[in-house]
């Protein structure tokens, strides 16, 4: 089955980094677009960046546009998020998710992790 298991969050200060990582197994990790996405508390699921399967392309969310960059090493099956000059409001959960289509369908999803926690505080 899908497994999608996050980690590398935990807490950081304003304006500091932290590495996500996302271990995949249970798919064909190089045939899917993968994406990471957000959750603060009391807030709705926000989309933060995606990558094609071959890695080629990559996109982000404008507020983290320069800060944030997506990576993925296929043949550890394996998605990154570094996270730069990090921001209190960038308090979240952290999900991996898996995209539903082609090769280039980040956005439509059907698989996500548990998520990993980023507190980014002074």
């Amino acid at each position: 089955q899908v497994q999608l298991v996050e980690s590398g969050g935990g807490l950081a200060q304003p304006g500091g980094s932290l590495r996500l990582s996302c271990v995949a197994s249970g798919f064909t990790f190089s045939y899917y677009a993968m994406s990471w996405a957000r959750q603060a508390p009391g807030k709705g699921l926000e989309w933060v960046s995606g990558i094609y399967s071959d890695g080629t392309a990559t996109y982000y969310a404008d507020s983290v546009k320069g800060r944030f960059t997506i990576s993925r090493d296929n043949a550890k099956n394996t998605l990154h998020l570094q996270m730069n000059s990090l921001k209190p409001e960038e308090t979240a959960l952290y999900y991996c998710e898996k995209g539903k289509g082609d090769y280039s369908d980040y956005h439509q999803v059907d698989y996500w992790g548990q998520g990993t926690q980023v507190t980014v505080s002074s």
